[in-house]
């Protein structure tokens, strides 16, 4: 049986559908380009960034990224020489910009089009949200995994992911310090 997919991070969806070549009818046969495929293409040949930076930033191994980002260029190909449309869309991503928390029920959630502005939980409704902002530490505290029972913290051990971590204190099971499953655990502080 095969492992689920790890959720990859992104930091905005592109603000565009797809493209489309000139001078060609319309096809009904388009090159679907997942996100985080999008993501990759935009970390090593826009922003530049090695694989291993590219990786750390997307939350997955190396060689895991490495697989997504050949996948990328190959369909970018495919349209290039087959003259066919390109979509962006699909792919088990999360966002990592515009995240907001409601108060009144504890959901988290993101809001990527920074155009409009977020009034109300997209749960409950509630207007009683507050934005998440990444601080100047963030690059700091991301090596260190955190239980969200007891809040005891501990340096993150390069290669096990920290939900693999157990509390000393609680023997509770450990996340990353700063990332959105941290959040999601936040009530637990309180009890």
């Amino acid at each position: 049986m095969a492992r689920p997919k790890r959720i990859r991070k992104m930091t905005n969806p592109p603000h565009f559908k797809g493209f489309r070549p000139i001078g060609l009818p319309e096809e009904n046969n388009p090159v679907v380009l997942n996100f985080e495929e999008y993501e990759a293409i935009r970390l090593s040949d826009f922003e530049l960034y090695g694989q291993v930076e590219a990786a750390q930033i997307m939350d997955v191994s190396r060689p895991t990224y490495a697989r997504i980002y050949e996948s990328a260029r190959r369909k970018v190909a495919q349209a290039f020489v087959q003259g066919r449309t390109i979509v962006f869309e699909g792919g088990k991503v999360y966002f990592n910009s515009e995240w907001y928390s409601c108060n009144s029920c504890g959901c988290w959630f993101n809001h990527p089009s920074k155009e409009l502005e977020v009034k109300n939980c997209a749960l409950c409704g509630s207007i009683d949200i507050e934005q998440y902002s990444d601080d100047v530490l963030q690059s700091a505290i991301e090596d260190i995994c955190i239980c969200p029972k007891c809040g005891e913290e501990l340096k993150h051990t390069p290669g096990i992911p920290c939900r693999q971590e157990i509390c000393p204190k609680c023997s509770n099971m450990m996340v990353r310090k700063g990332g959105p499953y941290q959040h999601r655990n936040r009530n637990n502080q309180c009890k």
